[in-house]
């Protein structure tokens, strides 16, 4: 399971070490694609190949559907992690996330995101002052 923020930076040849804590669970390898906010989605192999299937049943009649498959599947490329824990980030990740040097990996339980240290702040700052009223309509969905 992924948890947890944490602080990196991307080196001159676009790579980001990846927490630790999480390198067992992606097993040198991992599959990295567009998130949603602006942000990188980094899945573990099994991970990935659970969620194709689901966007593979979505239906291909409806244009959100199409897009969505589109965009993740597009995006998507297998990374394989170095000795030293870090994954290459390709440019044109790199630039839809907006990345610069530094970078925030939070863990999101089944997926870790990468972020913009600076898109993640405002956010984060900008959820932190909702979460009171995000979690009454969660209560609605039994969480």
């Amino acid at each position: 399971m992924f948890i947890g923020e944490y602080t990196y930076t991307i080196d001159n040849k676009k790579r980001v070490a990846i927490p630790a804590k999480f390198r067992k669970t992606l097993d040198k390898t991992a599959v990295i694609t567009r998130g949603i906010d602006s942000c990188l989605a980094v899945y573990p192999t099994k991970e990935w190949g659970e969620l194709t299937k689901k966007l593979e049943s979505l239906p291909s009649g409806k244009v959100d559907a199409r897009g969505f498959v589109r965009i993740m599947l597009s995006g998507a490329v297998n990374v394989s992690l170095d000795k030293l824990g870090r994954i290459l980030i390709p440019d044109y990740l790199k630039k839809y996330a907006h990345l610069n040097k530094d970078v925030i990996v939070i863990g999101l339980s089944n997926k870790i995101e990468i972020w913009d240290d600076r898109a993640w702040k405002e956010y984060r700052e900008k959820i932190e002052k909702d979460i009171g009223d995000m979690a009454g309509r969660l209560h609605e969905l039994g969480i």
